[in-house]
């Protein structure tokens, strides 16, 4: 199982943005609109919000990069205000100092949702996710979708949120032997497949920082994709209070030289947790 602490520090929105009963704006009539030039992120997003409608209605929305051409058509607008010309456009703000803020508004047969970031913009659409009907925790504890034939915006929306602290997250301990078995039978172990389902857990639940796990294993050496899939996601990493510097404990069985002991190795210790912060660039 999954072990640690998870705060979510949002305040819960209590801002309906969806609605069972009709309105002139029909959810699966709407495309999504996202800037190919923003974040890995925000178009992981934005996929995720298509597979989710999809889930719902049965029906699959297209993911569009640029606007259509009239006034006539519904559109989801995604993106965040670092990278995303439609946004721009727009001239939508964020609150407060801009950390992971979104924005959530409607403007006549637009549905946008605004980040001040990659992470702050896919909070806002897995907000939206979450109205609709997916829980965040739909594929990691069965929670069933409820289906509807249709699902409706709601007029007149303004949701704005940010988090009142910075870094939130958890940490995956006592693994072995339930989860460690688990993920090899399912993904081969604790790799970029595993990990990628835990970092969708994590931005639907609005949490942006992991300590990855530890018995046996090592995040970085497992597997090189690791932290890739990780800066796609945009979850930053850390290491437990027993591994120091961004270097799992294991690495040193793996690679160290001498023992662990600062007294009599402290320079083969400094230049292997040198190694472990160089490699530590997944959040900039």
């Amino acid at each position: 199982m999954l072990v640690g602490i998870l705060c979510i520090c949002f305040i819960e929105s209590k801002t309906q943005i969806i609605s069972t009963a009709k309105t002139n704006f029909p959810l699966s009539a709407a495309s999504i609109l996202i800037d190919e030039n923003d974040f890995t992120l925000v178009k992981k997003s934005a996929e995720l919000l298509q597979q989710d409608i999809e889930l719902v209605t049965g029906k699959k929305i297209p993911v569009i990069y640029q606007a259509p051409a009239g006034t006539n058509k519904f559109l989801i607008v995604i993106g965040s205000n670092l990278k995303s010309t439609h946004i721009n456009k727009l001239n939508i703000k964020n609150p407060g100092s801009g950390w992971e803020s979104y924005h959530i508004k409607t403007l006549g047969k637009k549905l946008i949702i605004a980040g001040s970031d990659r992470r702050g913009t896919a909070y806002g659409v897995f907000e939206l996710s979450k109205q609709i009907g997916v829980s965040p925790w739909h594929w990691w504890a069965d929670v069933p979708v409820k289906k509807r034939t249709e699902l409706y915006v709601c007029p007149e929306i303004s949701i704005r949120d940010a988090p009142k602290v910075k870094y939130r997250g958890i940490f995956i301990n006592d693994e072995a032997p339930c989860l460690s078995n688990w993920s090899k039978e399912k993904f081969g172990g604790f790799n970029h497949k595993f990990y990628e389902k835990v970092f969708e857990l994590m931005l639907r639940l609005k949490a942006n920082y992991l300590w990855p796990a530890m018995w046996g294993n090592a995040f970085y050496d497992d597997d090189s994709l690791n932290i890739k899939i990780a800066d796609d996601y945009g979850i930053v990493i850390g290491t437990s209070h027993h591994e120091p510097l961004m270097r799992a404990h294991d690495e040193w069985r793996r690679c160290g030289n001498g023992k662990w002991n600062y007294d009599s190795n402290e320079i083969r210790l400094k230049e292997f947790w040198k190694t472990g912060m160089r490699r530590a660039c997944n959040e900039k």
